[in-house]
């Protein structure tokens, strides 16, 4: 039996490739591949770099989808099924909208995989396919395979992850409407031998929040520090409380932190279910803690809660210039299915298009709500904005030797890489339709 991993692209404009920055390892099918019978073929098509082959001699394709995906996703999977190929789809937003997925799949696995992935391929061998395959939250031992991506050009990191799970639970997150506050620590033993066998030198930790179980980070972070390896990751500005965390996040290899700051606003932070965050009052002091333990922040904000206006964007761009972020990103709102944040503006009439990532019509850019005092396209404009002024050729510059101090020069040529294309990707994905053409091959 043959096995084809499908990465689906956000959409593709008519014409053009897909947009050219970033395209890292799935670390997804590297995991379910680990998890696959030695007796399985296993083939990669990665939709973002390359075109699909819907000839393609495979058995069963398995495409795990986002929202910003889904409707790609389903369109790719539609035209598989249409030769009488199995279809099989997982991923969050098949978890959050099981329903709206099986319409385009032999079977829908929720959850994590780890113990529905081996499952549904049994049961395709054996001819007794079931339409829904419930997965529960959790980790189970498994090393990811990595030898799918071989003959791909992606960046020279590795993803990883040390858990799963946030101990938070944000309003607008459709992560912590699955997990909830819970958070399921992988085997430090895991991790070491996972990392230890990377090709690359450098990593990313896929976690959303890294420092989520303390004294499981300082377990896994004093393991790793002998690699020698550098990484970066997620976390929230709490852990600049904890001076020696700090430190071993420096000395195990952690160069960059991305940290959701979201909103300077104590309204918009109330109403985002992140109120925990009004208590750091000391905020540039933790900010400062960060930068001086020798790690950069790339720092992301949020924008249209109600407590948002036009001068939200002047002070938040003025905020984060002061502090020399490594980066920054000015992102609006997005109404996840699934989220407290979906379901309250939906109560309040305020969604334009309920089903959004369903919508044809809907670009890249897009606002699918009515903010309290802005109208939808002016708050895109606005974020696009902040971007363009943040990522102003002497303010980068004025960044980037901050960075050099911070950190050294070894992830020098990272911070140029991100920063100097920043306002030209986001021109670049702006108007990008969803699912867009289908890239028929070329004849």
């Amino acid at each position: 039996m043959k096995v084809t991993f499908i990465q689906p692209a956000i959409g593709k404009k008519a014409g053009q490739k897909y947009i050219g920055t970033w395209k890292m390892e799935p670390l997804t099918y590297a995991t379910l591949a680990g998890l696959t019978p030695p007796d399985v073929e296993l083939a990669l098509m990665d939709d973002r770099i390359e075109l699909i082959d819907y000839e393609a001699d495979t058995d069963v394709v398995a495409i795990s989808i986002e929202t910003y995906t889904a409707l790609r996703a389903y369109d790719i999977a539609d035209r598989f099924r249409a030769r009488g190929v199995t279809v099989l789809m997982g991923g969050y937003h098949a978890t959050l909208a099981p329903n709206e997925a099986r319409q385009h799949a032999d079977a829908v696995l929720t959850g994590n995989g780890e113990k529905t992935w081996p499952r549904a391929l049994a049961d395709v061998k054996a001819g007794r396919l079931q339409k829904l395959y419930n997965g529960q939250p959790g980790y189970v031992a498994v090393q990811p395979n990595r030898s799918i991506f071989e003959g791909k050009r992606y960046l020279p990191i590795t993803l990883a992850e040390v858990g799963r799970g946030c101990g938070h639970h944000c309003e607008f997150c459709a992560i912590s409407s699955y997990y909830g506050r819970a958070y399921y620590p992988r085997p430090v033993v895991d991790i070491v031998q996972d990392l230890s066998g990377s090709r690359h030198r450098f990593h990313f930790i896929v976690d959303d929040n890294v420092v989520a179980r303390k004294a499981h980070a300082r377990a896994w972070m004093r393991a790793v520090a002998p690699l020698g390896i550098r990484w970066a990751g997620q976390g929230t500005l709490t852990m600049a409380r904890d001076p020696e965390l700090l430190k071993l996040m420096f000395d195990s290899g952690c160069r960059l932190i991305l940290i959701g700051l979201e909103s300077l606003n104590d309204s918009n932070l109330d109403q985002m279910g992140k109120s925990w965050e009004r208590a750091l009052g000391e905020r540039d002091e933790l900010i400062q803690r960060v930068h001086d333990a020798g790690l950069g922040i790339y720092a992301t904000f949020v924008f249209g809660f109600d407590g948002d206006d036009e001068r939200s964007f002047d002070s938040t761009v003025a905020f984060a210039a002061k502090h020399k972020f490594y980066t920054a990103a000015f992102n609006h709102l997005l109404p996840y299915p699934g989220t407290k944040t979906y379901e309250r503006l939906r109560a309040q009439g305020r969604l334009l298009r309920e089903h959004w990532w369903l919508d044809r019509s809907y670009t890249y850019g897009d606002v699918a709500f009515r903010p309290a005092v802005m109208s939808p396209e002016r708050l895109s404009e606005l974020c696009r904005q902040a971007r363009h002024e943040f990522s102003r050729l002497g303010l980068v510059g004025r960044r980037g030797w901050a960075a050099l101090r911070r950190a050294g020069p070894r992830l020098w040529w990272l911070y140029w890489a991100m920063n100097l294309s920043l306002g030209e990707e986001l021109d670049r994905k702006m108007m990008v339709p969803l699912a867009g053409n289908l890239d028929e091959l070329p004849k």
